[in-house]
């Protein structure tokens, strides 16, 4: 998957090579990533969430599958029209949040897409738990 326009500078680069391939990560809509960014300057608990997905995002770079993939019978059907992916994966963040995110390879780079994040509850309703 080639990253749009609007994400080309703001992707997340790490010099870690999985199969020869650049790792990358980066939020699915500029959006999502304003909505992180805007966390750093929040109050406790946000600045909680901010460095809980910073952890995630340094982990994602050292192995794409560092979370749990879901099954594909649990995906919501809005990943799969906006997003058209392929895989679906979990990282628990502490204190029950969840960082949801799906992997997209090619020949040059493998891509870790962040679709969403978001505390337990809205997990369990967002996947019919």
């Amino acid at each position: 998957m080639e990253p749009r326009d609007d994400q080309k500078n703001k992707i997340l680069q790490c010099e870690i090579t999985m199969n020869d391939k650049p790792i990358y990560v980066a939020f699915a809509s500029p959006k999502l990533e304003k909505n992180f960014e805007k966390l750093k300057n929040g109050d406790y608990e946000d600045k909680q969430v901010y460095s809980f997905i910073e952890r995630a995002i340094s982990d994602l770079k050292k192995n794409p599958m560092c979370g749990i993939k879901i099954p594909r019978k649990l995906w919501p059907k809005g990943y799969i029209t906006k997003y058209q992916i392929k895989n679906l994966w979990k990282y628990d963040l502490p204190d029950a949040w969840r960082l949801i995110y799906s992997i997209f390879e090619d020949k040059l780079m493998i891509l870790n897409l962040i679709l969403e994040w978001f505390p337990h509850k809205e997990y369990e309703r967002r996947f019919g738990y």
